[in-house]
């Protein structure tokens, strides 16, 4: 084998295993069936939420998931595979399955999340999930549910009394004035 052919198996190698240990998670997906088009549509839409889709050689997939210690992984590195690599934990998983409902071409295997192996069912459960600005919108109104509680109650005992809350007052600033 020549030389040059060995260092840029090399270079690809330690290119995957970068991606596999950096990744906030790992899609792996057998795209076979699926046409040009619609791989250029799946890519598109893995685009626009900022996943990164790649297609290795199998062989070398699993020199760099051996290289990362996901051996685990290297069982679903079989037949031709595209490996989805998102900044999170969910975004890769939701937009692969999404896809997988409306092409059934295309079958997800598992992959890597927070740095373990997982199945195809678990990815499945984490498309389930929203995306971060939706699970952080989520654990806000958790948390500004109390306070405007409290709004709401420190009106109430306002109107109770007699005395209406002061002109301008809303429950922003009766809960700004309570914190």
């Amino acid at each position: 084998m020549n030389k040059t052919v060995l260092e840029q198996k090399q270079n690809i190698v330690s290119e995957i295993q970068g991606k596999f240990t950096n990744s906030g998670s790992t899609v792996v997906a057998e795209y076979r069936g699926l046409s040009v088009a619609e791989v250029t549509e799946l890519r598109r839409s893995l685009r626009a939420e900022g996943v990164e889709m790649k297609v290795y050689k199998n062989t070398l997939a699993s020199r760099a998931a051996e290289a990362a210690g996901f051996t685990e992984l290297q069982e679903q590195l079989t037949g031709p595979n595209a490996l989805a690599f998102g900044t999170d934990e969910t975004t890769a998983a939701r937009i692969m399955a999404q896809f997988a409902k409306k092409h059934k071409a295309l079958i997800l295997k598992g992959g890597i999340v927070e740095g373990k192996v997982v199945d195809q069912a678990t990815i499945k459960e984490l498309s389930n999930l929203p995306n971060r600005e939706g699970m952080l919108s989520m654990f806000l109104s958790v948390l500004n549910a109390p306070i405007s509680s409290f709004a709401r109650a420190i009106n109430a005992v306002a109107e109770q009394r007699g005395g209406a809350p002061a002109e301008g007052t809303t429950e922003e600033t009766a809960a700004e004035a309570a914190a």
